[in-house]
């Protein structure tokens, strides 16, 4: 492998942490570019003599300014748009850990991909163990793929019991150890909705060929199912450097320090469905997505308010479904003919739902 120079952007959260973990492990791998939403980088980057350097802002200028081989979009929610659309209508390889930015921008990213011809290698490892299990497949022979959910720490409560969870509750995940935004996502599962949106696009499917099931040890990442009625699955440790790895230095697979699962012990893979009761979200993010339009948008923009509004104490658990629920139902979702349009939706949305927010 040759030599390739990464853009880094969100190098503070948890993906950039253990992105830099990866670089740090691969000596063909160099970074270029650091960026941040806001939080300082100059001794990260005199450690690492990284000269274009980039907190908050359009962080596209720091990619015109770096040129690199890889851009790393491991930028929070709907922040990482421009960046997305950059590196795909540039052409430049693209490792994509910002899920919001292609749910919120499906079409315009899908269009600005065909016209760049560049590489899309998705970062969460749902989407990364379906990028590999459909390798080489031929397009009509899949049925079916499937998404895998931990069900995060509520997985067993009742409605009742979601009504007074807390903050820290909400933020103990099981499996994954991940920034504050994503783990509430995980227990509300509007993550796994948004990802849903996010394989209707990466995969070209439709919604009524994409399944979710609860699979709390998070070992089995996604399942595609054969128009023969064979499976294939993709297993691993639930350890983001693996993903990373994997979509940093593809079509190579080097080797990480996660260790490997171990079949001559006792290993149980359990699945269940998603109780739409205790995850309306996840509902409401398909409803989006086969609606159309800036829906998918509004979803997201809307569970954005609603998060941050749960993390601040000023609303309960259950109250972000409700949000999002009603941002959906007084948007206008029209499709958006460019950027500009579709950041008016999500200013939009987000308007609706903060307005919620003052008055719950």
């Amino acid at each position: 492998m040759r030599e390739r120079r990464i853009a880094l952007l969100g190098v503070t959260g948890s993906i950039g942490r253990q992105a830099l973990e990866v670089i740090d492990a691969t000596p063909e791998l160099t970074v270029c570019a650091l960026a941040s939403g806001s939080q300082p980088l100059d001794k990260l980057a005199a450690e690492r003599g990284v000269e274009h350097v980039q907190v908050g802002g359009d962080l596209t200028d720091v990619l015109e300014a770096s040129q690199p081989d890889v851009v790393l979009n491991a930028v929070v929610g709907f922040a990482g748009v421009r960046t997305t659309l950059w590196a795909l209508e540039h052409g430049v390889a693209l490792a994509l850990a910002n899920k919001e930015s292609l749910v919120a921008a499906g079409e315009l990213a899908v269009s600005a991909w065909k016209r760049g011809g560049g590489l899309l290698l998705p970062v969460d490892s749902e989407h990364s163990g379906v990028f590999q299990c459909l390798e080489g497949r031929a397009r009509e022979t899949i049925e079916a793929v499937v998404l895998t959910a931990s069900g995060g720490p509520f997985r067993n409560h009742s409605r009742d019991d979601l009504e007074s969870v807390s903050v820290a509750e909400a933020l103990d995940h099981p499996t994954w150890s991940m920034g504050p935004k994503i783990t509430i996502d995980s227990a509300t599962l509007a993550n796994k909705g948004l990802e849903l949106i996010e394989a209707h696009f990466l995969f070209d499917l439709g919604y009524d060929r994409l399944d979710v099931v609860v699979h709390p040890s998070s070992i089995v990442h996604a399942l595609v199912r054969f128009r023969d009625g064979a499976m294939l699955a993709h297993l691993g440790q639930p350890d983001m450097r693996i993903p990373i790895s994997f979509a940093l230095t593809y079509p190579e697979r080097r080797a990480t320090p996660v260790s490997t699962l171990d079949f001559s012990e006792a290993l149980e893979l359990a699945f269940e469905p998603a109780d739409p009761e205790r995850f309306p979200l996840l509902a409401l993010a398909r409803e989006a997505g086969e609606r159309g339009g800036t829906y998918p948008c509004a979803f997201n923009a809307a569970n954005e308010v609603a998060v941050a509004a749960f993390l601040e104490e000023r609303i309960r658990f259950v109250d972000i479904a409700a949000l999002v629920a009603d941002a959906l139902d007084r948007v206008d979702g029209a499709p958006a003919a460019d950027l500009s349009e579709l950041v008016g939706a999500d200013e939009e949305a987000r308007r609706l739902a903060a307005g919620r927010v003052a008055t719950t």
